[in-house]
């Protein structure tokens, strides 16, 4: 398995992620960190559909795949849920 990087995610900031098994699709709002560091993805999606927490493989808008841990996170806002997957 090949280690994720921030540079692989950069590309798809703002574009939609689907993640196998949930009928949903979060969009990538930001990367938290930097290249030579630990890093964070955020995404937001809808509030009635939340997404579970695990490990999934999610497929970006032009059809590239990764494989991560994502979990729902506090999300002060109405109106949306954010989540997070955080790399180490």
């Amino acid at each position: 398995m090949d280690v994720l990087r921030h540079e692989d995610f950069a590309p798809h900031v703002n574009k939609r992620f689907r993640f196998e098994g949930w009928h949903g699709a979060l969009r990538l709002v930001e990367i938290v960190g930097g290249p030579d560091r630990p890093f964070t993805l955020l995404f937001c999606g809808p509030v009635a559909a939340v997404l579970p927490e695990g490990l999934y493989t999610a497929t970006v808008d032009d059809a590239q795949c990764f494989d991560f841990y994502i979990m729902p996170i506090h999300t002060p806002a109405s109106g949306r849920q954010d989540y997070q997957a955080v790399f180490n």
